[in-house]
Protein backbone atom coordinates (compact mmCIF):
# COMPACT_ATOMS: atom_id res chain seq x y z
CA UNK A 1 0.00 0.00 0.00
CA UNK A 2 1.53 3.32 -1.04
CA UNK A 3 1.70 6.49 1.07
CA UNK A 4 -1.31 8.10 -0.64
CA UNK A 5 -3.52 5.07 -0.01
CA UNK A 6 -2.46 4.98 3.67
CA UNK A 7 -3.30 8.66 4.02
CA UNK A 8 -6.74 8.23 2.45
CA UNK A 9 -7.49 5.23 4.68
CA UNK A 10 -6.44 7.12 7.79
CA UNK A 11 -8.67 10.06 6.83
CA UNK A 12 -11.62 7.73 6.29
CA UNK A 13 -11.13 6.19 9.71
CA UNK A 14 -10.59 9.43 11.63
CA UNK A 15 -13.45 11.42 10.05
CA UNK A 16 -16.24 9.76 12.06
CA UNK A 17 -14.06 9.80 15.18
CA UNK A 18 -13.54 13.54 14.76
CA UNK A 19 -17.30 14.03 14.36
CA UNK A 20 -17.98 12.10 17.58
CA UNK A 21 -15.30 14.10 19.37
CA UNK A 22 -16.84 17.37 18.19
CA UNK A 23 -20.26 16.35 19.55
CA UNK A 24 -18.70 15.54 22.93
CA UNK A 25 -16.84 18.85 23.03
CA UNK A 26 -20.05 20.71 22.11
CA UNK A 27 -21.78 19.02 25.05
CA UNK A 28 -19.21 20.17 27.62
CA UNK A 29 -20.54 23.74 28.21
CA UNK A 30 -24.04 22.36 28.68
CA UNK A 31 -22.86 19.71 31.14
CA UNK A 32 -21.16 22.44 33.18
CA UNK A 33 -24.19 24.73 32.94
CA UNK A 34 -26.74 22.13 34.01
CA UNK A 35 -24.80 20.28 36.71
CA UNK A 36 -26.89 20.28 39.87
CA UNK A 37 -29.99 21.61 38.06
CA UNK A 38 -33.34 19.82 37.90
CA UNK A 39 -34.93 18.50 34.69
CA UNK A 40 -38.51 17.23 34.76
CA UNK A 41 -39.16 14.88 31.84
CA UNK A 42 -42.64 13.85 30.75
CA UNK A 43 -42.30 10.46 29.09
CA UNK A 44 -44.97 9.27 26.67
CA UNK A 45 -45.85 8.33 23.11
CA UNK A 46 -43.98 5.83 20.94
CA UNK A 47 -40.87 6.11 23.12
CA UNK A 48 -42.79 4.09 25.73
CA UNK A 49 -43.88 1.36 23.29
CA UNK A 50 -40.95 0.47 21.04
CA UNK A 51 -38.36 -1.78 22.72
CA UNK A 52 -35.36 -0.09 21.10
CA UNK A 53 -36.63 3.41 21.91
CA UNK A 54 -37.35 2.40 25.51
CA UNK A 55 -33.79 1.20 25.92
CA UNK A 56 -32.17 4.29 24.40
CA UNK A 57 -34.42 6.56 26.47
CA UNK A 58 -33.35 4.76 29.65
CA UNK A 59 -29.72 5.18 28.59
CA UNK A 60 -30.25 8.90 27.95
CA UNK A 61 -31.92 9.46 31.33
CA UNK A 62 -29.16 7.54 33.10
CA UNK A 63 -26.48 9.62 31.37
CA UNK A 64 -28.17 12.87 32.39
CA UNK A 65 -28.11 11.76 36.03
CA UNK A 66 -24.51 10.53 35.80
CA UNK A 67 -23.30 13.99 34.67
CA UNK A 68 -24.90 15.62 37.70
CA UNK A 69 -28.36 16.63 36.46
CA UNK A 70 -31.24 15.89 38.83
CA UNK A 71 -33.81 14.02 36.73
CA UNK A 72 -37.47 13.64 37.68
CA UNK A 73 -39.48 11.45 35.30
CA UNK A 74 -43.28 11.63 34.98
CA UNK A 75 -44.85 8.99 32.74
CA UNK A 76 -48.11 8.32 30.98
CA UNK A 77 -49.53 4.92 30.09
CA UNK A 78 -52.94 5.32 28.47
CA UNK A 79 -52.56 2.42 26.04
CA UNK A 80 -51.49 0.08 28.83
CA UNK A 81 -54.53 1.11 30.90
CA UNK A 82 -56.84 0.39 27.96
CA UNK A 83 -55.31 -3.06 27.41
CA UNK A 84 -55.55 -3.96 31.10
CA UNK A 85 -59.17 -2.79 31.25
CA UNK A 86 -60.05 -4.90 28.21
CA UNK A 87 -58.57 -8.01 29.85
CA UNK A 88 -60.99 -7.71 32.76
CA UNK A 89 -63.97 -6.78 30.59
CA UNK A 90 -64.02 -3.00 31.05
CA UNK A 91 -64.46 -0.74 28.04
CA UNK A 92 -62.70 2.64 27.87
CA UNK A 93 -64.64 5.80 27.11
CA UNK A 94 -63.20 9.24 26.47
CA UNK A 95 -64.64 12.74 26.68
CA UNK A 96 -62.58 15.47 24.99
CA UNK A 97 -59.56 13.17 25.02
CA UNK A 98 -59.80 12.33 28.72
CA UNK A 99 -60.60 8.86 30.06
CA UNK A 100 -63.91 8.48 31.87
CA UNK A 101 -62.80 7.05 35.22
CA UNK A 102 -65.32 5.41 37.52
CA UNK A 103 -64.51 3.42 40.68
CA UNK A 104 -63.65 0.29 38.68
CA UNK A 105 -61.50 2.14 36.17
CA UNK A 106 -59.52 4.04 38.82
CA UNK A 107 -58.47 0.65 40.23
CA UNK A 108 -57.20 -0.29 36.76
CA UNK A 109 -55.42 3.06 36.43
CA UNK A 110 -53.77 2.65 39.82
CA UNK A 111 -52.78 -0.97 39.20
CA UNK A 112 -51.38 -0.27 35.73
CA UNK A 113 -49.60 3.06 36.19
CA UNK A 114 -48.25 2.44 39.69
CA UNK A 115 -47.58 -1.22 38.90
CA UNK A 116 -46.28 -2.62 35.63
CA UNK A 117 -45.73 0.60 33.67
CA UNK A 118 -43.88 2.34 36.49
CA UNK A 119 -41.79 -0.67 37.46
CA UNK A 120 -40.85 -1.49 33.87
CA UNK A 121 -39.35 2.01 33.54
CA UNK A 122 -37.51 1.67 36.85
CA UNK A 123 -36.11 -1.71 35.79
CA UNK A 124 -34.89 -0.40 32.42
CA UNK A 125 -33.09 2.55 34.00
CA UNK A 126 -31.51 0.23 36.56
CA UNK A 127 -30.46 -2.12 33.77
CA UNK A 128 -28.45 0.72 32.22
CA UNK A 129 -26.71 1.69 35.44
CA UNK A 130 -29.11 4.30 36.79
CA UNK A 131 -30.74 4.23 40.22
CA UNK A 132 -34.46 4.82 39.87
CA UNK A 133 -37.29 4.66 42.40
CA UNK A 134 -40.95 4.20 41.54
CA UNK A 135 -43.20 6.85 43.05
CA UNK A 136 -46.90 7.65 42.83
CA UNK A 137 -48.64 10.85 43.75
CA UNK A 138 -50.00 8.98 46.76
CA UNK A 139 -46.54 8.45 48.27
CA UNK A 140 -45.61 10.98 50.96
CA UNK A 141 -48.55 13.21 49.94
CA UNK A 142 -46.71 14.07 46.72
CA UNK A 143 -49.75 15.00 44.58
CA UNK A 144 -52.86 16.48 46.21
CA UNK A 145 -55.74 16.65 43.75
CA UNK A 146 -59.22 18.06 43.32
CA UNK A 147 -61.96 16.86 40.95
CA UNK A 148 -61.67 18.28 37.43
CA UNK A 149 -64.13 20.95 36.30
CA UNK A 150 -66.35 18.43 34.42
CA UNK A 151 -66.20 15.63 36.98
CA UNK A 152 -69.90 14.93 36.38
CA UNK A 153 -68.89 13.49 32.98
CA UNK A 154 -65.38 12.20 33.70
CA UNK A 155 -65.71 10.81 37.20
CA UNK A 156 -62.46 10.37 39.12
CA UNK A 157 -60.32 12.52 36.86
CA UNK A 158 -58.44 15.10 38.87
CA UNK A 159 -56.50 18.31 38.58
CA UNK A 160 -53.40 19.06 40.61
CA UNK A 161 -54.11 21.15 43.69
CA UNK A 162 -50.68 20.95 45.33
CA UNK A 163 -47.30 19.28 44.89
CA UNK A 164 -45.39 18.27 48.01
CA UNK A 165 -41.74 18.16 46.93
CA UNK A 166 -40.20 16.79 50.16
CA UNK A 167 -40.00 13.18 49.00
CA UNK A 168 -38.88 14.11 45.48
CA UNK A 169 -36.14 16.37 46.89
CA UNK A 170 -35.02 13.59 49.22
CA UNK A 171 -34.70 11.11 46.37
CA UNK A 172 -32.90 13.54 44.06
CA UNK A 173 -30.52 14.52 46.85
CA UNK A 174 -29.61 10.85 47.26
CA UNK A 175 -28.67 10.59 43.58
CA UNK A 176 -31.84 8.68 42.65
CA UNK A 177 -34.24 9.20 39.75
CA UNK A 178 -37.89 9.48 40.87
CA UNK A 179 -40.21 7.84 38.32
CA UNK A 180 -43.64 9.26 39.06
CA UNK A 181 -47.02 7.77 38.15
CA UNK A 182 -49.56 10.63 37.83
CA UNK A 183 -52.25 9.67 40.30
CA UNK A 184 -53.24 11.82 43.26
CA UNK A 185 -55.71 12.02 46.12
CA UNK A 186 -57.88 14.58 47.87
CA UNK A 187 -58.69 15.38 51.49
CA UNK A 188 -61.40 12.70 51.46
CA UNK A 189 -58.88 10.04 50.32
CA UNK A 190 -60.43 9.73 46.88
CA UNK A 191 -57.87 8.68 44.27
CA UNK A 192 -57.77 10.51 40.94
CA UNK A 193 -56.42 9.85 37.48
CA UNK A 194 -54.36 12.92 36.48
CA UNK A 195 -53.18 13.93 33.02
CA UNK A 196 -49.43 13.24 32.84
CA UNK A 197 -48.65 16.52 31.01
CA UNK A 198 -50.44 18.51 33.73
CA UNK A 199 -48.73 16.56 36.50
CA UNK A 200 -45.30 17.11 34.92
CA UNK A 201 -45.96 20.84 34.57
CA UNK A 202 -47.07 21.17 38.20
CA UNK A 203 -44.07 19.17 39.46
CA UNK A 204 -41.65 21.27 37.37
CA UNK A 205 -43.15 24.48 38.79
CA UNK A 206 -43.00 23.19 42.37
CA UNK A 207 -39.36 22.11 41.96
CA UNK A 208 -38.40 25.36 40.19
CA UNK A 209 -36.94 23.16 37.49
CA UNK A 210 -34.38 24.35 34.95
CA UNK A 211 -36.22 22.48 32.20
CA UNK A 212 -39.47 20.67 31.52
CA UNK A 213 -39.04 18.32 28.56
CA UNK A 214 -42.02 16.69 26.83
CA UNK A 215 -40.99 13.47 25.07
CA UNK A 216 -43.85 12.66 22.72
CA UNK A 217 -44.61 11.83 19.08
CA UNK A 218 -44.43 15.48 18.00
CA UNK A 219 -41.22 16.77 16.42
CA UNK A 220 -41.84 20.32 17.61
CA UNK A 221 -43.70 23.38 16.40
CA UNK A 222 -44.03 23.39 12.61
CA UNK A 223 -44.14 26.55 10.52
CA UNK A 224 -44.69 25.27 7.01
CA UNK A 225 -42.06 22.57 6.43
CA UNK A 226 -39.76 23.99 9.08
CA UNK A 227 -39.54 23.01 12.74
CA UNK A 228 -38.95 26.03 14.96
CA UNK A 229 -35.86 25.61 17.09
CA UNK A 230 -37.00 28.33 19.51
CA UNK A 231 -40.28 30.13 20.06
CA UNK A 232 -41.08 32.95 22.48
CA UNK A 233 -44.43 34.02 23.88
CA UNK A 234 -44.91 36.94 21.48
CA UNK A 235 -44.18 34.78 18.43
CA UNK A 236 -46.53 32.06 19.65
CA UNK A 237 -49.38 34.55 20.07
CA UNK A 238 -48.81 35.82 16.52
CA UNK A 239 -48.70 32.29 15.07
CA UNK A 240 -51.94 31.35 16.86
CA UNK A 241 -53.65 34.51 15.58
CA UNK A 242 -52.47 33.76 12.02
CA UNK A 243 -53.65 30.15 12.23
CA UNK A 244 -50.11 28.79 11.80
CA UNK A 245 -50.39 27.13 15.21
CA UNK A 246 -53.84 25.54 15.35
CA UNK A 247 -55.95 22.67 16.62
CA UNK A 248 -54.61 20.49 19.41
CA UNK A 249 -51.26 22.26 19.38
CA UNK A 250 -52.78 25.47 20.79
CA UNK A 251 -53.46 24.12 24.32
CA UNK A 252 -49.97 22.54 24.39
CA UNK A 253 -48.35 25.86 23.50
CA UNK A 254 -50.47 27.85 25.97
CA UNK A 255 -49.70 25.32 28.72
CA UNK A 256 -45.98 25.58 27.98
CA UNK A 257 -45.96 29.35 28.39
CA UNK A 258 -48.12 29.16 31.51
CA UNK A 259 -45.45 26.87 32.97
CA UNK A 260 -42.71 29.30 31.94
CA UNK A 261 -44.58 32.17 33.55
CA UNK A 262 -44.67 30.16 36.80
CA UNK A 263 -40.87 30.04 36.96
CA UNK A 264 -39.60 27.03 34.99
CA UNK A 265 -36.48 27.96 32.97
CA UNK A 266 -37.33 26.47 29.58
CA UNK A 267 -39.81 24.05 28.05
CA UNK A 268 -38.78 21.61 25.32
CA UNK A 269 -40.94 19.56 22.95
CA UNK A 270 -39.09 16.67 21.30
CA UNK A 271 -39.86 13.60 19.22
CA UNK A 272 -39.40 10.41 21.20
CA UNK A 273 -39.38 8.39 17.96
CA UNK A 274 -35.97 9.87 17.14
CA UNK A 275 -33.10 7.96 18.75
CA UNK A 276 -31.21 9.92 21.44
CA UNK A 277 -33.39 13.01 20.84
CA UNK A 278 -33.24 13.79 24.57
CA UNK A 279 -29.44 14.09 24.62
CA UNK A 280 -29.31 15.93 21.29
CA UNK A 281 -31.86 18.48 22.49
CA UNK A 282 -30.07 19.15 25.76
CA UNK A 283 -26.41 18.93 24.79
CA UNK A 284 -26.19 20.44 21.29
CA UNK A 285 -26.49 24.05 20.21
CA UNK A 286 -29.27 23.57 17.65
CA UNK A 287 -31.16 20.78 19.37
CA UNK A 288 -33.68 18.60 17.56
CA UNK A 289 -37.03 19.91 18.80
CA UNK A 290 -38.61 23.21 19.82
CA UNK A 291 -37.67 25.10 22.97
CA UNK A 292 -40.12 27.57 24.52
CA UNK A 293 -38.66 30.70 26.11
CA UNK A 294 -40.26 33.75 27.69
CA UNK A 295 -38.64 36.19 25.25
CA UNK A 296 -35.82 36.06 22.73
CA UNK A 297 -32.37 36.32 24.33
CA UNK A 298 -29.65 38.14 22.45
CA UNK A 299 -26.97 36.01 24.13
CA UNK A 300 -26.85 32.87 22.02
CA UNK A 301 -23.51 31.59 23.37
CA UNK A 302 -25.29 28.70 25.05
CA UNK A 303 -28.54 28.25 23.18
CA UNK A 304 -30.26 25.35 24.88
Amino acid sequence: MDTLECSELKSARTAPQAAIGQVLIEALPYIRKFEGKTFVIKYGGSAMKDACLKNTFAQNVTLLRKVGIKVVLVHGGGDAITRTAEKIGLSSRFVQGKRVTDSEMISVVQMTLAGKVNQDIVQLISQHGGKAVGVTGLDADTIKAVPCHNADKLGLVGEVAEINTVYIDLLCGAGLIPVIAPIGFDDNSHIYNINADDAASSIAIALKAEKLIYVSDVEGIHVGERILKTICKTEAADFIEQGIISGGMIPKVLSAFKTLDAGVGKIHLIDGKSTHSLLLEVFTHDGVGTQFIAEQDNDQSINR
